[in-house]
């Protein structure tokens, strides 16, 4: 079954996130304290915990969750295989609708000068906030 691994927010773009014990999905706008929240496409980021490790193996055993700038790092689920389109349930009402797969890394991005590459341009997964709710690690999550 896929798991919630981390939550993870950041006050400011172009910055690693730290992670959190909780987060508070608000309904089309993304975690509450989050700079990459609001209304666009890209409110919630995804990646994998397998992603993040098959990085680990590139040059650095440093990284650790939200390094990559993502939001939520899941367990379980091969998140870049899904449609854009696919709404994923995360414990027990959050509601998140995949917009995007993968993205180009900005200049100066922190995990690409550190690693040599990032993985979000392939692995990771953006979406939209259809219903809001508590996020937790440990939360389960389903393609509904």
């Amino acid at each position: 079954m896929a798991k919630v691994v981390a939550v993870n927010i950041s006050e400011k773009k172009k910055t690693p996130k730290i992670s959190i014990p909780e987060g508070r999905l608000i309904e089309d706008f993304g975690f509450e304290g989050d700079a990459h929240a609001g209304n666009w496409h890209r409110q919630v980021s995804l990646l994998a915990k397998e992603s993040i490790e098959r990085a680990r193996g590139m040059r650095t055993d440093g990284l650790c969750h939200g390094m990559f700038a993502e939001n939520i790092t899941t367990e379980g689920i091969v998140l870049h295989t899904l449609p854009v389109g696919t709404r994923l349930r995360i414990g027990d009402t959050a509601v998140i609708e995949i917009t995007q797969i993968g993205k180009e890394c900005h200049d100066g991005c922190a995990i690409r000068e550190l690693v040599g590459q990032c993985i979000m341009p392939k692995e990771g997964v953006f979406g939209k906030v259809i219903t809001g709710g508590t996020v937790r690690a440990g939360d389960d999550i389903a393609v509904i």
